[in-house]
């Protein structure tokens, strides 16, 4: 039987639509702030919602014992509570998914031997990858579950950012089916590439940290961050010692995630500039074009939602365009690699 045939690449594809899936609701869960709405974890039971008016009132229970209906949500009825658990029921109902789509066809193409020792390899990276993702989820509910009614921006960061790069290396892998062949390649444009991905994906983490502190409701003009000044002061001065303000203040993080959208859109406008100069194959030249595209609809949509401070459906496209722009650049760099 032919190895790593047509029915594995759409095994990998479909991973990752379902990843690009999880990550959406997943925005949506946080941006609805339903992430702590389920306190506890059970892998099996914990699949079906409460199927009942008493499974309900038993969840809602739990609920009020932890710091977030106690700080923030006592005035909740049991139909609030439905709303905002709904979103992290069906979050981690995907994740669970996820995880049989990828294992259960893995097994099944490792006992009819479809694989190559290479894709196994690989494969078993992948699963180990999105088990890792699984717990950086629960780890990630915790902080949130103990004093403050909301979760570690950092994270919160260290779980969207797996899930990114979960999805670009099942991407990758697909590709490495889909186009086979080796060819002559240009290392000094494709380590300029690889700069230009590590980057985005620092650009992805300060999003997520924004998106931790709630830091998109503030400052919320463009270009300068308030009317008349291009640094606010409390970018600096908010917290001491001062690289405090970088990495855990509002202002700070805000401002750091404004910078490196600059530097991200340069980056790609550089490699764009390059590439054009070059001798490109057909899907080079639509990976730079595209690379090219998603960057200035990411920039647009990530002004126009610190402009209109962040609203709910605002907030979900921004995080979607980063993962369209990822999958660009990932296509991009793997057609500049291999």
């Amino acid at each position: 039987m032919k190895k790593d045939n047509k029915k594995v690449i759409y095994w990998l594809l479909t991973g990752c639509v379902l990843i690009f899936v999880m990550v959406v609701v997943g925005g949506i869960t946080r941006l609805t702030h339903s992430g702590l709405s389920i306190s506890n974890y059970k892998l099996i039971s914990g699949t079906l919602p409460p199927m009942n008016e008493a499974e309900w009132h038993e969840a809602f229970d739990l609920y009020k014992q932890y710091p977030e209906y106690q700080k923030l949500n006592n005035h909740f009825e049991l139909e609030d509570f439905k709303d905002i658990y709904f979103w992290e029921w069906l979050h981690r109902f995907i994740g669970r998914m996820i995880g049989l789509v990828f294992l259960i066809p893995f097994c099944y193409f490792l006992v009819t031997k479809q694989l190559s020792k290479s894709t196994m390899i690989k494969s078993i990276i992948l699963m180990a990858l999105g088990g890792f993702q699984g717990f950086l989820g629960w780890w990630m509910v915790k902080s949130g579950l103990v004093d403050r009614p909301d979760v570690s921006h950092f994270r919160l960061a260290a779980h969207l950012i797996t899930a990114f790069i979960t999805f670009a290396y099942t991407f990758w892998v697909a590709l490495d089916l889909m186009f086979p062949e080796q060819k002559t390649i240009d290392k000094k444009f494709r380590n300029l590439m690889r700069w230009g991905l590590a980057v985005l994906l620092l650009q992805i983490v300060y999003g997520a940290f924004v998106a931790g502190l709630d830091a998109g409701f503030i400052h919320n003009h463009w270009p300068l961050m308030n009317e008349g000044k291009l640094i606010h002061e409390t970018v600096y001065i908010e917290l001491q010692p001062v690289y405090k303000n970088f990495i855990e203040g509002k202002s700070g993080v805000q401002f750091v995630h404004r910078t490196l959208a600059y530097i991200v859109a340069i980056f790609i406008m550089i490699l764009w500039y390059k590439a054009k100069r070059m001798d490109l194959t057909v899907y080079q030249n639509k990976g730079v074009n595209a690379m090219f595209a998603m960057v200035g609809v990411q920039f647009f949509i990530g002004v126009l939602t610190i402009m209109l401070a962040v609203p709910v459906w605002l907030g979900v496209l921004h995080q979607v365009g980063a993962f369209f722009l990822l999958t660009a650049m990932t296509f991009t760099l793997h057609r500049f690699s291999k």
